[in-house]
């Protein structure tokens, strides 16, 4: 979760920080390397999640569109032109042969970002990638159960190390009252939902920010209810992981993407 720091908490984009981004006209700074697992988390099969986009300033995200990523707000800084995000998907490996590798030319942040909820933004590639979207969510209806989280990031707190390999877990439901019990009045319950173990062991970590959290739809199809966005340490006891709530957002995603 490092990057950002949001209150006492910390955001889960990689240690390097999230890219510096001018507004109108933006100058960006350079990429930075790609981020390195979930916490408690297995390795996914090549192709298992088609929709999975590592971006170059060390967060994760998902397709959109075929030519969009949904990620977290954080991961960037405003809004504007830019080409030097490099998102890279098909492969679960990021060093393996076959890697699509796409720049980018816009960032939408999500608008009235100040570090505090409405934690999304979108980036817009250079052409498309033939790969699967994730749809999101438009309703609080799948908003329980048991979510899949997956990303690069790192596999314990703190640890600024792990494999290249993309790792996958399963995390459950935490309501807002219990998310509340830790977190207190920092959780905004109206644009944020909670996901972990009462035991921990098992979440999202620095570098996976802006990774999709999602589920099965009634239809059996993969939906994302979750942007990975923020929490105190990783895979703490009765600590739960903090993500955007997609649902809440659904309307002004849609309308952004449009834009591009």
């Amino acid at each position: 979760m490092l990057g950002l720091l949001r209150r006492s908490a910390v955001r889960r984009a990689a240690a390097i920080g999230a890219v510096a981004l001018a507004t109108a006209s933006l100058q960006p700074v350079a990429a930075h390397a790609a981020p390195t697992p979930i916490v408690g988390g297995a390795p996914a099969e090549q192709g298992e999640f088609p929709f999975m986009v590592s971006l170059s300033m060390g967060c994760g995200g998902s397709l959109y569109k075929k030519d969009v990523v949904l990620t977290a707000a954080h991961c960037v800084d405003g809004s504007g032109n830019t080409t030097r995000i490099t998102a890279t998907a098909g492969v679960a490996n990021l060093g393996a042969s076959g890697a699509i590798k796409v720049r980018s030319t816009k960032v939408v942040q999500a608008p009235g970002y100040n570090g505090n909820g409405k934690d999304w933004a979108l980036v817009k590639l250079a052409r498309p990638i033939d790969l699967p979207t994730l749809k999101i969510a438009t309703t609080t209806r799948y908003n329980r159960g048991t979510f899949t989280i997956a990303g690069w990031g790192d596999t314990a707190e703190n640890a600024n190390t792990g494999s290249v390999k993309l790792l996958k877990a399963k995390v459950p439901f935490v309501s807002d009252p219990k998310c509340k019990r830790h977190y207190g009045g920092r959780l905004i319950a109206s644009q944020e939902i909670c996901a972990g173990f009462p035991r921990g062991g098992v979440d999202t970590c620095q570098g996976d920010s802006g990774g999709p959290m999602f589920r099965k739809d009634d239809a059996g199809k993969w939906i994302q209810v979750g942007i990975v966005s923020w929490g105190d340490g990783c895979a703490r006891p009765m600590v739960p992981g903090v993500y955007t709530e997609v649902s809440t957002f659904a309307s002004a995603i849609a309308r952004a993407a449009s834009s591009l």
